[in-house]
């Protein structure tokens, strides 16, 4: 490892490409409305025989994650759970 190197700015090919690799997953990470819309109603459909939902407080969207270099995006839910159900 180069000491130097970790302190010194990025080269302009390295900017280039990680704005190119950004593109791309914001490319990949685009989807019409209307079917992050369907997928949302589908899993709230399948949720709501388990529990009750708080549905004014349903967060649902695609996001991109840094953090992840082979899968950089996620589909992210946050839905509020008001009480499970138990019947069986």
């Amino acid at each position: 490892m180069d000491l130097f190197r970790a302190f010194s700015k990025p080269s302009s090919k390295d900017i280039a490409k990680e704005r190119l690799r950004l593109i791309l997953i914001n490319d990949r990470c685009s989807m019409p409305q209307e079917v992050l819309e369907d997928i949302k109603e589908d899993i709230l459909k399948v949720l709501s025989k388990y529990m009750e939902i708080n549905y004014a407080e349903i967060d649902v969207r695609m996001t991109i994650t840094e953090k992840v270099e082979e899968d950089p995006v996620a589909l992210v839910a946050n839905i509020p759970v008001k009480k499970v159900k138990y019947n069986k």
